[in-house]
């Protein structure tokens, strides 16, 4: 009888200890992720921001309360960044200018001209360059970035039709840019007078004509349904645009190796997702445009890569370009 009683007393006092580690794990909240963006949701990489989310949701049942947030409803453009930092968001899309804009060495990632394809923003961002970029980026900005999606190929969408065959047919042209540094570098490069709007604002900005132009790939024209009030859109293709995944080092910091390992994995899964389809509707969105009544122009792209070119080359920011990392660029689209 007395062995017996032991054996329930061990019993119950074993349940006892499971209950309150349970409880215990229970009572931990989950890592709060507010994942921001400026883009609509009509943008794939906002439905890429969903992807993401059930994927990591997937990896790593119960870790994070994921909120996504679209269209600027949390932060405006190039405030994500500071309420990255600050620590009032933890995630967001992250482009190679603001980067470029804190530490200017890394300026040549917004070079025009520079990155030939989708795959290439890859090659580089996973190579030995890649983690020295990235590690600075962390050290420096408190920033960690997970991966690069591919947000188009940029072109000229005027709301007027004119000729537009090299920089020179630019002229006085009030293109609208992000209104950062290396944004507006990028619209002076190109002959036009850039002029610093959010994006929030292009679409009125078109239509009452405060700015004649504006720059973004044929998806984003589309989903921002900025072919309303234009007429015309210029294939320059004059820059091959990503963006980044980010999270901040305040909660990166709070995960072990699976669950950054997680994290990263998801943010794969989301670009993978998003340049899928990215690719597609650049690939049908001319004849799209032109069904909607826009004339859709080549110019001499050639006379356009090298004034751009030229441009960056013959400036002072190409002075604070790591030495030698242009052509290792370049090698690495080679491979």
């Amino acid at each position: 009888m007395k062995t017996f009683k032991r054996c329930a007393i061990a019993a119950l006092s074993t349940v006892a200890l499971l209950a309150a580690s349970t409880a215990t794990v229970m009572a931990k909240d989950p890592i709060e992720l507010k994942f921001t963006s400026v883009s609509v949701p009509s943008d794939l990489h906002t439905k890429a921001m969903k992807v993401f989310s059930d994927k990591l949701n997937e990896l790593e049942p119960g870790l994070f309360d994921i909120q996504l947030y679209n269209s600027g409803s949390l932060f405006g453009q190039n405030s994500d960044l500071d309420a990255l930092q600050r620590g009032n968001a933890e995630m967001t899309y992250l482009s190679f200018q603001l980067i470029a804009d804190a530490i200017p060495k890394f300026g040549l990632f917004t070079a025009g001209y520079l990155f030939q394809n989708p795959e290439h923003h890859r090659q580089v961002l996973n190579s030995d360059l890649g983690a020295e970029f990235k590690k600075t980026v962390s050290d420096e900005m408190g920033v960690q970035l997970l991966d690069v999606c591919y947000l188009g190929t940029r072109q000229l969408n005027l709301r007027d039709d004119r000729v537009v065959k090299t920089p020179s047919d630019l002229a006085g042209l009030k293109l609208r840019m992000p209104g950062s540094d290396a944004w507006l570098f990028l619209g002076k490069a190109l002959g036009a007078n850039p002029t610093p709007l959010p994006f929030s604002e292009v679409y009125l900005g078109l239509q009452t004509g405060t700015v004649d132009a504006q720059d973004n790939p044929l998806p984003t024209v589309d989903a921002a349904k900025f072919y309303e009030v234009t007429k015309q859109i210029v294939l320059t293709n004059h820059l091959v645009d990503g963006i980044l995944v980010t999270v901040n080092n305040q909660t990166w910091d709070q995960l072990n190796t699976k669950a950054k390992a997680s994290m990263t994995s998801a943010a794969e899964v989301a670009c993978n997702w998003n340049n899928k389809r990215r690719i597609a509707d650049e690939n049908r969105l001319a004849d799209f445009f032109i069904s909607k009544g826009l004339k859709v122009s080549t110019p001499d792209v050639d006379a356009f890569r090298s004034h751009v070119q030229s441009q960056y080359l013959n400036s002072d920011r190409a002075k604070l370009w790591p030495k030698g990392w242009i052509k290792r660029i370049n090698d690495l689209a080679k491979k």
